[in-house]
């Protein structure tokens, strides 16, 4: 094994909740009067945190506007969670293999808030599978780099030897930004050439294909 952490984003890279995400901040925008927000408007966003997705889907919103919209998409995103989400095919078995390697940690960093990512640790047991996680908004949102920072010193890994996981153009700037090598999923959100642009070492269409490439 070439990497001693790998280090997953959550939305469109392990788990499939893409539309989910479209539909409840469709829907939150119309809760709230806000002009209707295109489904390609808000894939793009995928990934930030979500003071600052708003700030780029809604420009000029004003402050207790933008906050009615984050407790807005909150609520139709937790009434929407009756019905669970699923994982990318493959996700389940693959970080199993990768979890049976004893000198191998792994970490999450996602635009999710920490109470949304301890709720899908809940639902589905996941929680268990990494050593350490970090939410947007208890550090900076991608692509600033500070939860990269902050999960190699909570982990003690050298940043040569960690992975960044990701399916947007934010979880790889992030990378590179703190020099950390990068993996593109292309099933995600972000299109494969924008992706290319970050020079990850690795592109893969399958998450399957990511679990060979790092037993390579």
């Amino acid at each position: 094994m070439r990497y001693q952490l790998v280090i997953f984003d959550w939305d469109g890279t392990l788990m499939d909740s893409e539309s989910r995400i479209v539909a409840c901040m469709q829907a939150a925008a119309q809760d709230i009067g806000w002009d209707p927000l295109g489904a390609d408007e808000v894939r793009d966003i995928i990934g930030l945190g979500l003071p600052e997705a708003i700030a780029r889907l809604c420009p000029g919103i004003e402050g207790e506007r933008a906050q009615r919209l984050r407790e807005c998409y909150a609520e139709r995103f937790v009434a929407a969670d009756r019905i669970p989400m699923a994982f990318f095919p493959g996700v389940e078995t693959g970080v199993a293999r990768l979890r049976a390697n004893p000198r191998l940690q792994l970490a999450v960093a996602t635009g999710k808030s920490r109470r949304g990512l301890d709720r899908v640790f809940m639902a589905n047991g996941s929680g268990d599978w990494f050593h350490a996680s970090r939410t947007a908004d208890e550090t900076r949102s991608k692509p600033h780099p500070q939860m990269l920072e902050e999960l190699l010193s909570e982990c003690g890994v050298d940043v040569e030897q960690a992975l960044m996981v990701g399916d947007t153009e934010y979880d790889l700037a992030m990378a590179r930004a703190v020099g950390m090598d990068r993996v593109a999923v292309t099933y995600g959100v972000h299109a494969p050439e924008r992706l290319a642009a970050y020079e990850p070492v690795f592109s893969a269409d399958r998450f399957s294909e990511l679990v060979d490439w790092l037993h390579d």
